[in-house]
């Protein structure tokens, strides 16, 4: 059996997918790459016919109608054999010495005598024109090299999420606890990590810097024109966060709290994503939002309404909206998103 499944999602990714693909092969025969064709109309789906006639043990070829990342993570997921799953972009890729440490460890674990539900490992933001490359990793926050469970995970603080870039999950908890993407939806990676968390009980850190997230493309889906473009797509997986939230049963105190901190973030970002698309339209759909969180739960409304980034999003007024974008700019800066 595969150790690990790699899912693929690409659509019209003939100039760059060959680089993250190339990046993947490094893992051998113990790795499966599933490349998903999502309908793509350029020769994406003749690179990936390619690469499974000259890898065949390695590289499957999906091919499927035009159903967005998240109907490909589904197709990669469910046609995924190996024992863990990781999601990789078709323009970003993975660093190779990292790559080693990472499958000696699943290895290693899958041999041991306990389960581990999730491995996290850093990434690089690869901002395109950035002198200096931006490092997301946890080790503040998680115990190194050891299966650990969320009693041991310290305060995460702001700017520090688990996102799709630092996961790998293993295949049978995603497929046991229902996880299915919405379709023709972007930044469904936050559903991706986010659905399936309470269902993890065993965790394991590697502070390596393994995936490389490529940020400067003007059509890139972080890109922040692009993301007010497609903020009713936004406020979709930000209202599936309140109802994943507001429905499961999670026995931490210390996993909830980083799920409430997790669903501040976001719906931060899409306050601030129709704050400053500066329509009237899109303040009422804010306001429509942060109501959809207050009907669904009033405690969780409470707890995120009531933060210091709740607050610093709901300042009255003009001079309160331009306070907001003020922050978002700094934080911005800071983190290096978008």
């Amino acid at each position: 059996m595969k150790i690990l499944s790699i899912a693929v999602p690409c659509y019209n990714s003939q100039e760059y997918m060959r680089k993250c693909v190339d990046s993947l092969l490094a893992g051998g025969e113990d790795v499966e790459i599933l490349i998903v064709d999502d309908g793509s109309t350029d020769e994406t789906g003749a690179i990936a016919d390619d690469y499974a006639r000259r890898y065949p043990g390695i590289v499957r070829a999906i091919h499927q109608e035009n159903g967005g990342h998240g109907q490909a993570v589904n197709a990669g997921l469910a046609d995924a054999r190996g024992l863990y799953f990781k999601v990789v972009d078709s323009d970003d890729w993975v660093n190779q010495e990292a790559y080693r440490v990472v499958m000696d460890t699943l290895e290693e674990l899958t041999r041991g005598p306990q389960t581990v539900d999730m491995l996290i490992s850093n990434f690089v933001y690869e901002k395109q024109g950035a002198a200096r490359k931006k490092v997301m990793q946890y080790r503040k926050c998680f115990p190194k090299d050891q299966v650990f469970g969320w009693d041991q995970v310290k305060h995460m603080h702001a700017g520090k999420y688990i996102l799709m870039h630092s996961v790998i999950y293993r295949t049978e908890l995603l497929k046991s606890c229902g996880l299915r993407l919405p379709e023709h939806t972007f930044y469904v990676d936050n559903l991706f990590v986010f659905e399936p968390l309470p269902f993890v009980s065993t965790l394991y850190y590697l502070d390596v810097n393994f995936y490389r997230y490529f940020i400067g493309r003007e059509d890139q889906s972080v890109h922040e024109s692009v993301m007010i473009s497609r903020i009713d797509q936004q406020i979709r997986v930000n209202k599936k966060m309140v109802d994943i939230l507001v429905g499961a049963s999670v026995r931490s105190r210390q996993l909830r709290q980083y799920m409430i901190r997790y669903l501040t973030i976001i719906t931060a970002v899409s306050s601030v994503m129709l704050i400053r698309s500066g329509k009237k339209e899109n303040l009422d759909k804010k306001e429509e939002l942060w109501k959809y969180l207050k009907d669904a739960d009033k405690g969780l409304y409470r707890a995120v309404r009531r933060g210091i980034v709740g607050r610093a999003v709901n300042l009255p007024g003009r001079g309160g909206r331009s306070m907001s974008t003020t922050l978002y700019k700094i934080c911005q800066k800071f983190y290096g998103f978008n």
